[in-house]
């Protein structure tokens, strides 16, 4: 990058400032991976207090507005022994005095200022302004200039981070011995002068062979300084993060690296309790260095793998149970809909799950806690179960950066883009089971955290699906696909649920609020029932939500609404308390081919799945026994009869 010259009434040594914080140095972008990002400010005098000032990103983008997006209360802080106080990431090295989440700041073309000001004065969009301005940057990676900030907020020059890859690169600000100041981009020096200057500070570096263990493990943990020490330097470590306290280890936590030397280690022991407390992450944190003496790292995370996991009675989608988990419906929650149809019946089923007296709205942040819940993989309560992958995969891995590799997040099965809606401010916010949105079948915005169309899925993979309708998206090749009548169902729930939404033939691209294929959505529907992890989450969700998705309780609906039963009546006059009654025994189990059936007052429909769902044959008005066409294995038998439904497993050799 050009070194671009910028002449300002600022003296150095013995002279004063015309600005009590400046700012010093900033990298807005660590090329590919956005992980390293962070802002240095300066004050004129070491340890000087920034209470009253704030920090305010501003975004100079075409649809940005020249207004602000991200503000940092910079109250507590104070610069360091050289005047100098880094907020960044936890991947910063040294270590940042105040940490902010990776991939905050925007690689532009953006700006940052320093406002003596109250965070309250800069709600999200604010117009950049020069009113109580103290310092400001305007900066690009090699971006058009940003005019409208560059007025906005006094400045003449947009400087640009030509950081590569093999060759990241931060934005500095110099001062010669005549006080000319100049900025130039060159290898990020966070914590030190940008010209080698000032008192040298000597990080310690904290190191871990590994980054999980077991309970009863032991495990070693380095602490090794830059330089040697001239003299003993006597220094405190906490483990402890949330649940994670001095009660879980055993080891020493007060250290010595001894003049001369710049090394010491110490030996952490797990205590391996009886307790079901989920993994835990403890965080290796330094207490009491003192500078010029500072942390290399820190918040060193080590997770702690808890082996008093619970398992469910009931199976995973791909090894899957039926009947062991019944529905929490309050009696006669669906006896409204008795002898409609079509439209009629269509409407009766929303006024249930969309009914603004009772139903309630979660935000979108609310929904992780939803999901490590609702999606719980049965054989591992430490766990959530992957809607794709079809795997489990640690609670702990939700994605918080912009690396989704290894991670799980939110996936909505009836895509934003396609239902056109949306997340607001306060859906940033974990609030709880008790704090909700009055909702209703208009509210459409409401779709977008609605848990039973939300999903844990792995990060990448939730990225290969993108917003593609189903029939389009069939899932990772090598799974079983038993993913795909849970994800038909939530999709049919969305378009009883909300207003505006429908389910058509086809892909209708472009069309905001439709989605397809029906055709692909009914058949998975068929072919994958509802089984005990689907109604165990249905029970989950209702339980924060106060509505249920329909088509788990009584998945023959869908028919009626959009499949082979469209005009005839619905009849299910039965609550919940009477269907669980029906007392159907199959027997010879095992059998050769021929199963009979007592208990039957009348005659009943069979249909006979496979053991992973698949619909193989039906029978109608069925006495007393069947023929079973299939070759040896295990098969599901779900007999209906006066509405009523049971599901039976029988062994065939």
């Amino acid at each position: 990058m050009k070194r671009i010259t910028l002449l300002v009434l600022l003296l150095i040594s013995g002279l004063s400032w015309s600005q009590v914080l400046l700012i010093n140095e900033l990298d807005p972008d660590t090329p590919s991976i956005d992980t390293h990002e962070f802002i240095e400010l300066k004050s004129e005098t070491p340890y000087f207090s920034t209470d009253g000032y704030i920090l305010v990103y501003f975004n100079g983008s075409s649809s940005g507005g020249d207004s602000s997006y991200y503000t940092y209360d910079l109250n507590g802080l104070t610069t360091d022994i050289n005047g100098l106080l880094v907020i960044g990431s936890s991947n910063v090295s040294p270590f940042p005095q105040s940490l902010m989440s990776e991939n905050v700041i925007q690689n532009g073309p953006d700006a940052v200022g320093i406002y003596q000001a109250s965070i309250s004065d800069f709600p999200e969009e604010t117009v950049a302004s020069q009113t109580n301005l103290i310092d400001a940057m305007v900066y690009g990676t090699n971006d058009s200039d940003a005019t409208g900030l560059l007025t906005k907020l006094g400045q003449t020059e947009q400087y640009n981070d030509n950081g590569t890859n093999a060759n990241p690169k931060s934005i500095q600000r110099y001062v010669d011995g005549g006080g000319v100041v100049t900025f130039s981009a060159a290898t990020p020096t966070p914590r030190r002068e940008n010209d080698g200057s000032g008192i040298a500070i000597n990080p310690i570096a904290i190191s871990i062979d590994d980054t999980q263990y077991g309970e009863g493990d032991v495990f070693d943990i380095t602490f090794t300084a830059e330089t040697n020490l001239t003299s003993d330097l006597n220094f405190t470590i906490s483990l402890s993060d949330f649940g994670f306290d001095t009660s879980d280890f055993t080891g020493n936590t007060s250290l010595t690296i001894l003049a001369g030397e710049n090394i010491t280690t110490t030996t952490i022991t797990l205590i391996d309790d009886a307790d079901d407390e989920g993994d835990e992450v403890l965080k290796i944190r330094f207490l009491d260095l003192i500078e010029p003496i500072v942390a290399s790292n820190g918040a060193v995370e080590i997770r702690v793998v808890d082996n008093d996991f619970t398992v469910a009675a009931w199976g995973t989608p791909i090894n899957p149970t039926y009947g062991i988990v019944e529905s929490t419906q309050s009696d006669g929650y669906y006896n409204s809909l008795d002898g409609l149809s079509d439209v009629a019946l269509r409407q009766a089923l929303q006024d249930i799950i969309a009914d603004p007296s009772t139903v309630r709205a979660q935000t979108y942040t609310d929904v992780i806690d939803i999901l490590k819940e609702a999606d719980q993989n049965p054989e591992n309560s430490n766990e959530v179960w992957l809607v794709y992958l079809e795997e489990g995969r640690a609670k702990l891995d939700y994605q918080t950066t912009s690396l989704s590799t290894g991670k799980w997040n939110r996936e909505h099965t009836f895509p934003r883009s396609r239902g056109g809606f949306f997340s607001i401010e306060e859906d940033e916010v974990a609030d709880g089971i008790d704090v909700f949105w009055t909702t209703k079948a208009d509210s459409l915005r409401h779709g977008n955290s609605d848990a039973h169309a939300l999903r844990a899925a792995d990060g990448p993979e939730n990225s290969t699906r993108n917003n593609q309708f189903y029939g389009e998206y069939n899932g990772p090749t090598g799974t079983l696909g038993k993913f795909k009548g849970d994800v038909a169902r939530s999709v049919f729930y969305m378009a009883v649920r909300y207003n505006g939404l429908e389910i058509v033939n086809g892909f209708p691209d472009g069309i905001v609020g439709e989605f397809g294929d029906l055709a692909t959505l009914l058949d998975w529907h068929r072919n994958d029932p509802p089984d005990d992890f689907e109604m165990n989450r249905n029970n989950v969700v209702y339980n924060w939500q106060r509505n249920r998705s329909p088509f788990i309780d009584q998945p023959d609906l869908v028919e009626y609404i959009w499949g082979n039963m469209i005009g005839e009546e619905w009849d299910q006059s039965l609550s919940i308390t009477d269907n669980t009654e029906l007392n159907i025994a199959v027997f010879p189990n095992p059998t050769t081919g021929r199963i009979y059936f007592s208990g039957l007052n009348s005659k009943a429909d069979v249909e006979v799945y496979s053991i992973e769902g698949k619909l193989l044959a039906q029978y109608q008005s069925v006495e007393d026994s069947i023929d079973l066409d299939v070759t040896s294995g295990i098969y599901l038998i779900k007999l209906t009869n006066d509405n009523r439904s049971v599901i039976k497993k029988v062994v065939v050799d």
